[in-house]
């Protein structure tokens, strides 16, 4: 099934074609694309490799929208509803500063004090406004990020974590254990540079992931915010639109450059349930698309096939571990934690997880001495003959 559903992929570039798979239509538009060709295997399950719409039949079909990429995802479940282009690459503008944060949040103090340097302090685009005076703590800086997009808050919270180097590295180490394997960091802000990326998946991982912990879901939520200065203080508030006028709204990030246009990845609650929606490259102001769709997911949830699923992070392998697993049953009740269905394995792979290679290499090393332990004993029967 996985074969025919690559090679249906692989054709659907060539020309536009509509087809029903398992539940689920795929709408794949034959116009030029900047991100590269769908893998085999995509993270998520094989449907996520197409470049146009996936959509489940059977209920009414997402609402249309200018965005090149978007994924409507169940934030409980992890279930992905629908998406266009779902691993396309694009310029992710300042839904980055959600890694950002998902990355520095766990490792720094809150209650630190930072003194930005004035590099940090000049950093262009979107700002706070920052001066180069210890007068902010790690809590300020992260409201500033996430509420008005400063980039020179995103610079000062890199200095304060030992500097720009040790940021990205971590940030990226950070998209890797999320499995955002689209995902590539230059700037914590941001703003464009060569070789920098994201997709709509990946941004709802990482918004996932990011809504799983108590002060990332505080401070994207802050609608007002009271910000230190040399003389006291003055008011910020969030540059989400949706948190003023969507009902049930969390929050999360919004962004734009001239090169990425607009981007955004939010999530909202109604009746006990999450919503999660990315969109990338929208030309024009995206609210009301966003609103559409959030609308659409809360219907859909429950009610349709899902399309893929947003993957677990890759567990982390405990010190004690042994190098060869247990087999069978034991193996798969001994606390392990399984990576969720859909996830290739070259994917578990790349993240570090090492257990295919290492049941590998367990496999060779005990076939191996079994055959020592066979010869042995023939030569011992050998000797004993012979006496």
């Amino acid at each position: 099934m996985r074969t025919s559903l690559r090679a249906l992929g692989a054709a659907f570039t060539a020309a536009t074609t509509v087809a029903t798979l398992s539940g689920v239509t795929l709408c794949t538009p034959a116009a030029a694309r900047t991100a590269p060709a769908a893998r085999e295997g995509a993270v998520g399950g094989d449907l996520l490799a197409g470049h146009g719409l996936i959509a489940p039949d059977g209920i009414k079909a997402p609402p249309k929208t200018t965005a090149s990429s978007y994924v409507i995802a169940d934030a409980e479940t992890g279930q992905v509803l629908a998406a266009k282009d779902p691993h396309g690459q694009y310029l992710p503008a300042s839904t980055l500063k959600t890694l950002t944060a998902v990355t520095l949040i766990p490792r720094l103090d809150k209650t630190k004090t930072v003194k930005p340097s004035q590099e940090a302090c000049d950093e262009e685009g979107s700002a706070v406004g920052l001066v180069p005076k210890p007068i902010y703590k790690v809590d300020d800086l992260m409201r500033a990020l996430l509420m008005v997009s400063g980039n020179d808050a995103a610079n000062a919270l890199a200095e304060a974590h030992g500097g720009l180097a040790v940021t990205l590295a971590d940030m990226n180490k950070e998209a890797r254990k999320l499995q955002a394997y689209d995902t590539v960091a230059k700037t914590p802000s941001g703003l464009d540079r060569p070789g920098q990326r994201s997709s709509a998946y990946d941004l709802a991982l990482i918004a996932r992931a990011g809504l799983a912990l108590p002060e990332f879901r505080k401070y994207v939520s802050t609608k007002t915010a009271k910000f230190p200065a040399p003389k006291g203080y003055y008011e910020i508030g969030n540059h989400n639109k949706l948190l003023w006028r969507y009902p049930g709204m969390i929050g999360v990030k919004n962004g734009w450059t001239t090169k990425a246009l607009g981007s955004f990845v939010g999530a909202a609650s109604r009746n006990g349930h999450t919503i999660i929606v990315s969109i990338m490259h929208y030309e024009g102001s995206f609210w009301d698309d966003v609103a559409k769709m959030l609308d659409w997911g809360f219907a859909a949830r429950g009610r349709s096939t899902p399309v893929g699923v947003l993957v677990d992070p890759v567990p982390d392998t405990p010190p004690s571990a042994k190098a060869l697993p247990r087999s069978g049953p034991a193996l798969a009740g001994g606390g392990a934690t399984p990576i969720a269905s859909g996830t290739p394995v070259a994917a578990v792979d790349r993240g570090g997880s090492g257990t295919v290679a290492a049941v590998i290499a367990g496999g060779v090393g005990l076939l191996g001495g079994l055959v020592w332990l066979v010869y042995g004993l023939a030569r011992r029967h050998r000797r004993a003959g012979h006496t």
